[in-house]
């Protein structure tokens, strides 16, 4: 089979305009970016506007492993088959950051004939959303040494500027530096750092806001730090954030794209889900359930971080509601769980396997008991895939009310998961049951941490350190204990030690480091060493990278 960079250059693309057409949006809401790549005026027309929202499906996966479960592939293929079974449906997406693209993972378009395309463009640089991102991001930065520099006329403690630089690659050298060296002209002499972009708060931002109204006051919420007296420094004290939102008011307007079949695609924001909140735009979802209906969606990395805070921050924020989840998993990483090495997974292994769906089980569990979603297991089929192994997931799923569906979009397209269309459909058109959340609005800081990780991880307890059980419970008594968690830790368990693979259990989480995220109105817990700006692998992907005579690109993916 040819690799997905040659898959995707050879298909035939629909004009975006043809895609824009299809769904409804009049000319005046497009804005191509050459033919077929476009931003959408978010709002709609009063006809659209009028419609009935469609129903939305997340997709999740199981905790990730060096095996491959393909989330992605999965999600693209569901809306893909959803059309094939003569439904109107749609996907929308977050958009890969260049850090992983270069880094371990490579593309994150889809993969096989399950892909969104065009698939260079979107892994690259797209249509500069991120660009804006990060610019916005380090203006901000600027203009804290400038005042400083200038003056300080607010007062801004330089050892506690919380607020970081940030840029779209993995680079450990940048985690912690000194700025302002070199001599009084330079600024003052500080220390600083870098995140990567997709940890940036005016990326979490300009995923959950509703507007640019809501972007630019969100963004003027800002907490950059602390002044000598011990009052919160804000964007909008230093008159930042209305420049800010001009560097982001084409990057709050979601991009068009489509599958390899030609189902609409929105792609937009990309905040991870190990460090940020994982979801792609608020402003990208409910146009799309305008305009479709059937939305398909996904959150970033397993259910316990991804669907989490899918839940848990984004529809608690904006009031959207799934209508059921698919949890994606493969055999051979559901061994891996069970504890069977990389090199041996083709084997069957009816003990590991047995073993390693508690990580499945309990996935489920969350989706169902805690919050209350109907699932579907989708499985990413492989060649060495034994029908015993098959025949013991689908009785271990059904132990749990949750049918086990074989898909093959990644070889076959959209005809591939017809049989998981067909199960996400009627999962829908059951009665609906209330969307459930893992913790309340009214619950302090401490105890939202400590229910996500006994309800979610499967954890005893959660321990921090004095000094940082005192900046939690700082930020409880000055009025941000009604915000939202946002986790920061490893995707690879339930625990904080990545080494621990199935469903591990009386585990203590600690908390390493806590962030106030006042604009996107979230609390960042940073667990264990857990790190906001990757570094690269021994051998990075962008080893294998490059471009012929021709101009193609090759070893994307």
């Amino acid at each position: 089979m040819p690799s997905d960079i040659a898959i995707a250059q050879q298909a035939q693309l629909n004009k975006v305009s043809q895609i824009a057409q299809a769904l409804g949006l009049n000319e005046a809401s497009v804005e191509p970016y050459g033919h077929y790549k476009a931003k959408i005026e978010p709002a709609l027309n009063p006809q659209l506007q009028a419609r009935a929202d469609g129903k939305l499906i997340l997709v999740t996966a199981i905790s990730p492993t060096p095996a491959g479960e393909g989330k992605t592939t999965t999600t693209v293929g569901l809306g893909d088959a959803l059309n094939h079974i003569g439904k109107r449906a749609m996907v929308c997406l977050r958009e890969p950051a260049l850090g992983p693209v270069f880094g371990m993972k490579g593309g994150a378009a889809g993969g096989g004939y399950a892909q969104v395309v065009p698939m260079e463009d979107i892994n690259l640089h797209f249509t500069g959303d991120f660009a804006a991102a990060a610019l916005a991001h380090n203006l901000l930065s600027a203009m804290i040494d400038n005042h400083i520099h200038h003056g300080n006329a607010l007062g801004i403690d330089p050892r506690q500027v919380s607020w970081k630089r940030v840029m779209d690659m993995n680079d450990r050298a940048l985690r912690q530096i000194v700025v302002g060296l070199g001599g009084k002209v330079n600024g003052q002499t500080r220390e600083d750092g870098f995140d990567i972009v997709v940890a940036s708060e005016v990326m979490a931002i300009l995923c959950l806001c509703d507007d640019l109204a809501d972007l630019k006051q969100r963004l003027g919420h800002i907490v950059i730090g602390y002044g000598f007296a011990g009052q919160a420094i804000t964007a909008s004290a230093l008159q930042a954030h209305g420049a800010m939102a001009v560097l982001l008011k084409n990057a709050i307007k979601p991009n068009l794209v489509q599958t390899l079949e030609h189902t609409p695609a929105l792609i937009h924001g990309g905040p991870f889900a190990n460090i940020a909140h994982g979801c792609n735009s608020v402003i990208a979802t409910r146009l799309a359930l305008k305009l479709a209906d059937y939305v398909v969606t996904e959150a970033g990395f397993g259910a316990d971080l991804g669907a989490e805070k899918f839940i848990d921050i984004k529809c608690r924020k904006s009031g959207l509601r799934p209508a059921a989840a698919v949890i994606v998993a493969t055999v051979r990483a559901l061994k891996y769980h069970g504890g069977v090495d990389l090199a041996a997974l083709a084997q069957p292994n009816l003990p590991a396997l047995l073993a390693g769906i508690a990580n499945l089980q309990r996935h489920v569990h969350n989706l169902q008991q805690t919050f209350g979603l109907p699932c579907v297991v989708a499985i990413n089929r492989f060649t060495q895939d034994t029908d015993a192994e098959l025949a013991l997931l689908a009785e271990q799923m059904a132990a749990l009310g949750v049918r086990v569906v074989l898909a093959e979009h990644w070889a076959k397209g959209g005809a591939g998961a017809a049989a998981l269309a067909e199960e996400v459909v009627r999962l829908t058109e059951a009665a609906p049951t209330p969307l459930r959340f893992a913790y309340e609005d009214a619950d302090t800081l401490w105890e939202k941490m400590h229910k996500l990780a006994t309800r979610i991880y499967g954890a005893a307890d959660i321990f921090a350190a004095r000094r940082i059980r005192e900046q939690i419970d700082k930020l409880q008594q000055d009025g941000y204990g009604h915000y939202p968690v946002c986790v920061a830790k490893t995707q690879y368990s339930f625990s904080t030690d990545a080494a621990q693979r199935g469903a591990p259990s009386g585990h203590r989480v600690t908390i390493r480091e806590v962030r106030l995220c006042a604009g996107a109105e979230f609390i960042v817990m940073v667990c264990d060493d857990i790190m906001t700006m990757p570094g690269l692998p021994k051998v990075p992907c962008a080893t294998r990278i490059d471009i012929d005579a021709a101009g193609n690109v090759v070893g994307l993916f």
